[in-house]
């Protein structure tokens, strides 16, 4: 039973859960009033999104082992409680699996599929350190699980649940960049070249709440485009007042303190702009 729950944490089913759940409401946005057809793909979809998860989730512990046996010695691997290489072989099983419940869906989800995982074992690899181009890649592994059930039940990627997309990518890049300021005295002796390492915590704000206002800019476009309900605009309009707040916090303050609270608020300002998709797409 210890070597089960071992690799119930090494691929941290929370996680998977969260990813999972993101391709369903990928497919609520783009085919709200006819999810009940396509059942069997979102339940593909669902296992594609939780395998995958799992399988990166392994596949980052297992690049990490070294330095997790430093700052996180309990987890499964530095413990001792899997080896390295049935860590990696278990991680190609999870996305064995995955790559199947992703064919099963369809090809263009098989393709979104590799994408993805091909996209995260780069940042595993070679993007942890890279700094920008790294945030870049998390914000994609992020917003990715929404175009695959957009594609799992329309066969496409619908105009709302591309807009939601985009927002999702900037406002998660900029939350992304703040974390750099909150880690920037262990990103120096790592060599992890995050903006903030490079030009400093004054500049990273500013870059940080350009991502955020350029999130902010987009929110009118499903309105506009009469794509969603009423229903659509007090959600936003809390998503769009607390990423502006939090940009003009963080400019006033970039202290490592600020950028900590800073990065935790964002996320709540994600919640509600999910809800101002769903439920201006579930309510007319």
């Amino acid at each position: 039973m210890e070597q089960v729950a071992a690799y119930l944490r090494l691929m941290r089913p929370i996680n998977c859960l969260m990813m999972g759940f993101a391709v369903i409401v990928g497919a609520a946005l783009a085919s709200p009033r006819e999810l009940s057809l396509f059942w069997q793909n979102l339940a593909y979809g669902f296992l594609t999104g939780f395998f995958l998860t799992g399988a990166s989730m392994a596949i980052n512990d297992y690049y990490d082992r070294e330095i997790d046996a430093i700052n996180e010695p309990n987890r499964p691997i530095p413990s001792g409680l899997i080896k390295p290489k049935k860590a990696l072989a278990f991680a190609f099983v999870l996305t064995a699996a995955g790559f199947v419940s992703a064919y099963l869906t369809s090809i263009f989800c098989l393709f979104i599929a590799l994408i993805a995982w091909i996209v995260f074992v780069t940042y595993t690899t070679i993007g942890k350190r890279s700094g920008l181009p790294g945030n870049l890649l998390v914000s994609t592994c992020v917003a990715i699980p929404f175009i695959y059930g957009s594609v799992a039940v329309a066969n496409e990627v619908k105009t709302n649940v591309l807009i939601f997309v985009s927002m999702v990518f900037l406002s998660n890049t900029g939350r992304e960049i703040t974390k750099g300021i909150v880690d920037v005295q262990g990103d120096k002796a790592r060599n992890v070249k995050t903006l903030a390492v490079r030009f400093g915590e004054k500049t990273t704000a500013v870059a940080a709440s350009v991502f955020y206002l350029s999130a902010v800019l987009l929110s009118p476009l499903p309105w506009l485009l009469n794509i969603v309900s009423l229903w659509f605009i007090p959600f936003v309009a809390v998503t769009d007042s607390g990423l502006v707040a939090s940009s003009i916090l963080l400019l006033m303050d970039y202290s490592r303190e600020n950028a900590r609270k800073n990065k935790n608020t964002v996320l709540l300002w994600f919640i509600f702009g999910l809800a101002a998709f769903l439920f201006g797409a579930l309510v007319w």
